[in-house]
């Protein structure tokens, strides 16, 4: 059974749930790599006044015992230390961007209840999720890295990951502010973040995720819900914010003629033992997926993140009990979580490649 998961709570509730099904049984759990990746998904330049409040770290509440999972269902616990949701204020106008006005559209229970479990703060629980994924990962030999290509109009990187080992992209996106594989450049990206808060705007960006290590067959052509392609590009789209999802060359292969958007298949027999079973490819143009399915490369995955909207300098909107224009409602926010978001996005890839049938 592929590991399927949910998630539950709200932004200022008591805490964040995860429940995994289908996770194996007799994998050595640590949790100190989901409380890392927890820490990750918090840090990174232009995040607003909440991170100083939180300390994320996951409880374990169930399908671990003696740090082993027992094949039964794993409940992950992130505790929330700003849990006010029953004092919070009602809220009257909603915010371009968000899921307020809509939700309030299609619920009718008010702003305040949407506004909860909308929340990027949901996104916690799936890190968590991700991190326990990633353990179960690599024990096959796959390793997953998500970076920040770029923070707004500011490209921070040269060539995505081209040309590094995996050991080497993490090595440098653990030198950076922004999670960038450039961290010689980070000021760039700052200054711009900087700009944003003075503006009081925000900022999006475009984050890359590389997973390597997936040999052929994971995913399948023979339904549309089975393909690794798809269930990729559900889950980052899932994740809030992101408004554009590429695997590969993406757009640009709608640009380019079909002899210059495939990959070339060669053979080498020294490589027979190796994931790639003696193909290879010298170009990765497909991301590592054919037909649904994994051929062997690296995964390449690209996420646009659009500005989170709430911002200090709110846009038109209208109050929902009086229909008057307003300037829409302000709550505490980040300039910029694109760094943050590269965090989310891993765990993503990360939790479609477990959910997909091998």
């Amino acid at each position: 059974m592929p590991v399927q998961f949910r998630t539950a709570g709200e932004s200022h509730g008591r805490g964040l749930l995860a429940l995994i099904e289908g996770f194996p049984a007799g994998i050595a759990i640590d949790k100190s790599v989901i409380d890392k990746d927890l820490a990750r998904r918090q840090g990174g330049y232009g995040r607003g006044a909440r991170q100083a409040i939180e300390r994320d770290r996951v409880e374990i509440l169930t399908g671990i015992w003696q740090n082993r999972s027992t094949g039964a269902p794993i409940s992950l616990w992130v505790n929330n230390n700003d849990c006010r949701i029953d004092d919070m204020p009602i809220l009257t106008r909603p915010r371009p961007g968000h899921a307020d006005l809509s939700g309030t559209m299609k619920y009718g229970q008010g702003i305040r209840p949407i506004l909860e479990r909308s929340s990027a703060r949901e996104t916690a629980a799936r890190v968590a999720a991700g991190g326990l994924v990633r353990q179960l990962l690599a024990q096959k030999g796959i390793i997953a890295a998500g970076y920040v290509l770029s923070i707004g109009k500011t490209d921070l990187t040269l060539d995505g990951s081209a040309g590094l080992s995996i050991e080497e992209v993490l090595e440098r996106r653990e030198k950076s502010e922004l999670y960038t594989l450039t961290p010689e450049w980070d000021e760039r990206g700052k200054s711009e973040i900087d700009q944003a808060r003075r503006d009081g705007d925000a900022l999006g960006g475009i984050i890359e995720v590389r997973v390597d290590g997936l040999p052929f067959g994971v995913g399948s052509h023979v339904q549309w819900d089975r393909k690794l392609d798809g269930l990729i590009a559900q889950a980052v789209m899932s994740v809030q914010a992101i408004k554009g999802v590429e695997i590969g060359l993406g757009f640009e292969s709608a640009r380019r003629r079909g002899s210059d958007v495939h990959d070339p298949i060669m053979y080498d027999p020294k490589r027979e033992k190796t994931p790639h079973r003696g193909f290879l490819r010298p170009t990765n143009h497909a991301g590592g997926i054919e037909g649904g399915i994994s051929n062997s490369e690296p995964i390449i995955v690209r996420a646009a993140m659009k500005p989170i909207p709430t911002m200090i300098r709110s846009l038109p909107s209208v109050d929902l009990e009086t229909h008057e224009p307003v300037e829409a409602a302000y709550e505490r926010s980040d300039v910029c979580a694109v760094s943050a978001a590269s965090v989310v996005v891993e765990a993503a890839v990360l939790l479609a490649i477990g959910g997909c049938e091998a």
